[in-house]
């Protein structure tokens, strides 16, 4: 087993349809961006979910030697980590352990061809979304720490709740350039089973956050 480790780097060109980490995400047209409907106090409303990065395919293709995951188009990663970065009145409930369903999102797109960035903005019209930094990717253990794509987790908490049929599909870490931080020294995972990963069958992944 093996996984492809996230490598970050902060750049002036554009990463407009290419892997990016934070930024808005370029998604087919017409595609919506993903929420969460919230009733709280009386109100009603759809809360968008994080955008955490996309992963042009074709990039990470020669690190993926089995195929588990496409190797053209476009892999997008949603999640509810607004908390997590500092931002305060967050209405969606981001426990540790198991997380609800609806607060993690991936989508694929088998095309990068025709993709548009979403707009979205403050209600002082200011961009919504973090500033993008470039992706880059470098083959790595399957039970490495920091951020990657595939393998195991690197917390044996999350592998013995986890059997070996489960894929870290995603493992984020904490960064403090970004003021990311899961609690106390914690990770966020998002695992999806091995044959739902080969039918790519992404409306399954799970999210797991794991703290000390």
């Amino acid at each position: 087993m093996y996984s492809i480790k996230l490598l970050f780097s902060k750049t002036s060109e554009s990463l407009e349809g290419r892997s990016k980490w934070w930024g808005a995400p370029d998604l087919p047209s017409g595609s919506p961006y993903p929420v969460v409907h919230v009733a709280e106090d009386g109100d009603e409303w759809d809360e968008p979910l994080t955008f955490l990065c996309q992963i042009r395919c074709e990039d990470i293709a020669a690190l993926d030697p089995d195929g588990l995951l496409p190797h053209v188009g476009m892999l997008y990663f949603f999640a509810a980590v607004d908390y997590f970065l500092g931002y305060d009145g967050c209405p969606l409930y981001t426990p540790i352990g198991p997380w609800p369903s609806e607060i993690v999102r991936v989508i694929y797109s088998p095309t990068c061809e025709g993709l548009e960035p979403y707009e979205m903005h403050w209600d002082d019209g200011t961009d919504v979304f973090l500033p993008a930094e470039k992706l880059d990717f470098e083959a790595c253990g399957a039970c490495d720490e920091g951020f990657k794509l595939l393998g195991r987790p690197y917390i044996i908490d999350i592998n013995e709740e986890y059997d070996d049929d489960y894929v870290s599909l995603l493992q984020i870490d904490e960064n403090e350039d970004w003021g990311l931080r899961f609690y106390d020294c914690g990770m966020l995972f998002l695992l999806l089973r091995k044959s739902q990963l080969l039918g790519r069958d992404w409306q399954r992944t799970v999210g797991c956050l794991y703290s000390c």
